[in-house]
């Protein structure tokens, strides 16, 4: 399969499949243009049928075409004929026998395949001792700065999550600053199943505030992409 320009990074083309394959390089989106690390992008991958669909772990085999977290402009490029002319020019019109198509619901798969990518790595955390639950203990770590990231469920209470908050800007020595913790666009019960759990409503995840690594950058990494996508920043 022919490499398709947004893949490109330098001379030397790597396949996203390879093992070793560095993190912290840069694709182009194939809508915008755009250059962004690829840790914020969204991959498309080619199914065997020709499809297009959402590969947001990016370990589907093959290349890829990378596209920002904005359903605004993958809907309009949907609607405008964009998408299906970027994925033309990127794939070269596809591997060889092999007509591209995607459906258009291919927003809503991509939705669907980032909140899957986001309920996983929670899981995944969780397992990895990384994830506090319970809100007297998360209060308690905030308090005590053990709290790098604080989320809450979509359909949490606001008392809830103020009571929270005010902890965990205790634990950063920035009381007064306003700073918040992040509500998911999951709610309990999405929470709830993603962990294994009964009645998920907030959950913090262990560390540091300010680290670029570990559970809070790859926790805060599923969260950004997700919400960007839905059309809500989370805040820094």
């Amino acid at each position: 399969m022919r490499t398709p320009p947004n893949e490109r990074v330098s001379s030397d083309i790597v396949d996203e499949a390879a093992p070793g394959h560095a993190s912290g390089s840069e694709r182009r989106c194939i809508l915008s243009g755009e250059t962004h690390p690829r840790e914020e992008l969204i991959r498309l991958a080619i199914a065997p049928t020709g499809e297009v669909l959402p590969d947001p772990n990016a370990k589907a085999p093959g290349r890829g075409a990378w596209i920002a977290p904005d359903r605004a402009a993958l809907e309009s490029g949907i609607a405008d004929g964009h998408l299906k002319r970027a994925l033309m020019r990127a794939f070269k019109g596809g591997p060889d026998g092999i007509t591209l198509s995607y459906s258009e619901d291919l927003p809503l798969a991509v939705e669907s395949a980032l909140k899957r990518t986001l309920a996983d790595r929670l899981g995944l955390e969780l397992r990895g001792g990384n994830i506090v639950l319970g809100s007297a203990k998360i209060e308690e770590h905030a308090r005590t700065g053990r709290i790098a990231l604080l989320l809450h469920a979509a359909d949490s209470s606001e008392d809830g999550r103020k009571k929270l908050d005010q902890a965990w800007r205790v634990g950063l020595d920035e009381e007064g600053s306003g700073r918040r913790g992040i509500v998911l666009p999951l709610d309990r019960h999405a929470l709830s199943v993603a962990l294994g759990r009964e009645n998920v409503v907030h959950l913090g995840v262990s560390g540091t505030r300010g680290a670029n690594s570990g559970a809070a950058g790859r926790v805060g990494q599923a969260v950004m992409r997700l919400s960007r996508f839905m059309g809500s920043d989370p805040p820094d």
